[in-house]
């Protein structure tokens, strides 16, 4: 993918940018929670329906836009079709994640994105909660703090912000445990770095967020 790379930050904003985490969507490696429910097919359709829903709401925030994939690829799953065409129609730029686990891979992203610019937001395509105001009071509380995180229900977070890093910012956090948001404002307190929260919003990793997310999508209106 010759557009797929360890990526310059765009320079369009000096303000700041969004950037969507991703798994390539292959069967029995994405929402592995919701396989018994939809089998390992069902899970992978449901990872792409909501990567895409993440990306058209990032999208609307009107902001320079990266899509990190999670590794590099040669040649993409063919069901990463529909999200590769929503990325060449908004003129997203693609990106590979760095790091042996998920804070190093977070930490290096927003390292590189605040060499161009004064701030970065990460969301995970599994937050389709996070729409275009979230992003945008995210990014006024880093008027005042280091970081900022939206709380997920799980005791995660949907979003993670900030205008400064330090190294090992996310080091020794129990990446999908109830404890990520503890431990991260653990962290951050010790290096010194300030931060805030945003209310909570919900992520989807169980049958019922699944249920949940197709609940609000019939209900919400059209765009």
């Amino acid at each position: 993918m010759s557009d797929t790379e360890n990526p310059r930050p765009e320079c369009a904003s000096p303000e700041a940018v969004v950037m969507q985490f991703a798994k390539w969507p292959v069967p029995g490696r994405v929402k592995t929670r919701l396989s018994p429910l939809l089998g390992d097919e069902g899970a992978m359709n449901a990872h792409v329906r909501l990567s895409r829903r993440v990306l058209a709401n990032l999208a609307e925030a009107g902001l320079p836009l990266q899509f990190w994939w999670d590794r590099a690829l040669v040649t993409p799953p063919v069901a990463a079709g529909p999200i590769l065409a929503d990325l060449e129609t908004l003129g997203v730029r693609q990106c590979i994640q760095q790091g042996n686990d998920l804070g190093q891979r977070m930490h290096g992203a927003l390292e590189l994105a605040l060499q161009r610019h004064d701030k970065a937001v990460i969301v995970g395509s599994d937050c389709p909660s996070v729409e275009a105001r979230y992003v945008q009071a995210a990014l006024a509380l880093l008027d005042r703090h280091d970081v900022v995180m939206g709380p997920s229900d799980d005791g995660g977070y949907v979003l993670l912000a900030a205008k400064r890093t330090v190294p090992a910012m996310l080091d020794d956090i129990e990446w999908g445990s109830g404890r990520v948001l503890a431990q991260t404002r653990d962290r951050l307190d010790r290096l010194g770095l300030s931060h805030a929260s945003l209310e909570p919003r919900w992520d989807v990793d169980e049958p019922e967020d699944w249920q949940r997310f197709l609940r609000e999508l019939a209900e919400a209106p059209e765009r």
